[in-house]
């Protein structure tokens, strides 16, 4: 049990710090190095990390573990199988108008939804914060940092990724809707991008009265 514990917590670390060594793992962890490569290689050998060797300078490289696909079946994933179906179903059935309607009208219900805790509130960094709430209870694994006079808006897991890769209208929904909410008051740019390769999505939030 205590090593299943481990592995979520590396799963966990990587996923939403990016890759790291085993001596950065130990300090996060409070374990060893040594214990932190040994939780290391097994979940490699188990198919669930990659490793990479960088060379920084004199001396030995360094080796850096990322996350491999299979991992991401260990974060929540609210479309499956089933889901792309359905939006194959719907996109031959009605044609792409009809995956388009659908599309809209969930981005405009989740407008809804956001506008309700959103509006009651002024100031623009606490409505970053509750935006950021609001995404980590869906299983986006958001956070947000301070930029200079921006804000950072991140992501760290996309759980309707398997959907948007089928459908890249989910993600341009997804701009849209966080545009909407702070109309007015902050532009809204996209920075990375989970489906362009990137380890996680990320939102330049800049006010527009600095």
């Amino acid at each position: 049990m205590k090593h299943l514990k481990t592995q979520d917590r590396i799963l966990q670390l990587i996923k939403t710090q990016g890759e790291k060594t085993a001596s950065e793992l130990g300090r996060d962890l409070n374990i060893t190095s040594m214990g932190a490569r040994q939780h290391l290689e097994r979940m490699e050998s188990e198919g669930l990390l990659i490793s990479k060797d960088v060379k920084q300078g004199v001396g030995r490289p360094k080796r850096f573990w990322s996350l491999s696909e299979k991992s991401l079946q260990h974060f929540p994933d609210r479309h499956d199988q089933l889901t792309l179906d359905m939006l194959i179903s719907i996109k031959n059935v009605f044609g792409d108008q009809g995956l388009e309607q659908l599309i809209n009208h969930r981005s405009q219900t989740t407008k809804n939804l956001y506008r309700i805790e959103l509006d009651k509130i002024i100031s623009l960094e606490d409505k970053v914060s509750t935006l950021t709430r609001i995404r980590s209870e869906e299983g986006y694994m958001a956070g947000y940092s301070s930029v200079d006079n921006d804000f950072l808006f991140y992501e760290n897991h996309c759980p309707i990724c398997f959907a948007a890769s089928a459908c890249q209208n989910f993600c341009r929904s997804e701009l849209e809707i966080f545009q909407s909410l702070f109309e007015g008051l902050a532009t809204i740019t996209r920075q990375e991008h989970i489906l362009e390769g990137s380890r996680r999505c990320s939102y330049l939030i800049s006010p527009l009265l600095k």
